[in-house]
């Protein structure tokens, strides 16, 4: 008999339905050679170290991506950064392929100052480039071939990779602010994911940070338009449109993980930042009725 599945907790992934880490320089592999495990459904997960991109040639399907459907069309990029939670249904016979970087690969291949960070940020959807079809191809071949240079040639197609990525969500979309690859925003938004659950005010990361509130919340504010507490908030609030969606734990348990001792105020809180109080989100969703935005996609 197979062990229950656990509607408490959003599953982490390292890849698809595993939980191994990365045993290469990239992972790649034909969504068919993988979803057809499966059924050609995966259910929602998330990789906290990993970053994916999934192009569609043939078939096509739908991606559940926090709390929005988004259709996947082909020919079709998607960007799948780490940390989203993400599900896929895809047509029987879909054809395309499924990238795979580590964190650590991404660091050393993105650069601060160069502006690729901002469109690689974000879950998106776009027309898949015919180059960047061409270089899946390469990629693969290289993944399973096993000559001299190999790890080196799938780092330079890596850093190709992502460098064509973000170019075809950047032609998509207005220009990012140049202000938004400062490296204390990075570092904040690190913190705040580590301590989202905590509450922490702004003040305590700026401490952290070794700068006062005033300076974060200039440097935060000039990169995003608003003011690091929002940034704060906001983590939090997406954790709990995540929980309520994707577990069964109940809105009073989900304030508790989140460091609300009241539940009643973060009942208030939940309804401020969505127009809905935590259990009418989870009915509308669990009526089909997308009940916030979710990201940009």
């Amino acid at each position: 008999m197979s062990a229950p599945i656990d509607n408490t907790a959003i599953r982490n992934y390292n890849l698809f339905g595993e939980t191994a880490e990365v045993p290469d320089v990239v992972h790649c592999e034909t969504i068919h050679e993988r979803s057809q495990l499966y059924g050609w459904e995966l259910r929602p997960h998330r990789h906290a170290r990993l970053h994916q991109v999934l192009m569609l040639q043939s078939g096509g399907g739908s991606a559940r991506i926090e709390d929005r459907t988004l259709p996947l069309t082909p020919p079709v990029l998607l960007n799948m950064p780490r940390g989203f939670v993400h599900g896929f249904r895809f047509q029987q016979g879909t054809e395309g392929w499924v990238i795979t970087l580590s964190a650590d690969l991404m660091d050393e291949a993105l650069h601060d100052r160069e502006g690729l960070r901002q469109p690689l940020s974000s879950p998106r959807a776009v027309q898949l480039p015919p180059e960047l079809a061409t270089l899946a191809r390469r990629i693969l071949t290289e993944y399973h071939n096993r000559d001299f240079a190999r790890a080196q040639i799938l780092r330079s197609q890596a850093g190709a990779l992502l460098g064509l990525v973000a170019r075809a969500i950047h032609a998509d979309q207005a220009p990012p602010d140049p202000h938004a690859e400062t490296p204390l925003l990075r570092r904040f938004e690190a913190l705040v994911e580590q301590h989202y659950r905590q509450r922490l005010p702004v003040a305590d990361y700026a401490a952290r940070l070794a700068v006062s509130p005033t300076h974060l919340n200039r440097v935060i504010r000039r990169a995003t338009g608003r003011p690091a507490s929002a940034l704060i908030a906001e983590r939090s609030l997406r954790e709990a449109r995540r929980l309520l969606i994707y577990t069964t734990l109940s809105a009073a348990q989900i304030g508790y993980e989140l460091g609300y001792s009241d539940p009643a105020h973060f009942s208030r809180v939940f309804t401020r930042g969505t127009g809905l109080p935590p259990r009418a989100f989870r009915q509308r969703i669990e009526d089909g009725t997308d009940a916030a935005p979710g990201p940009e996609v």
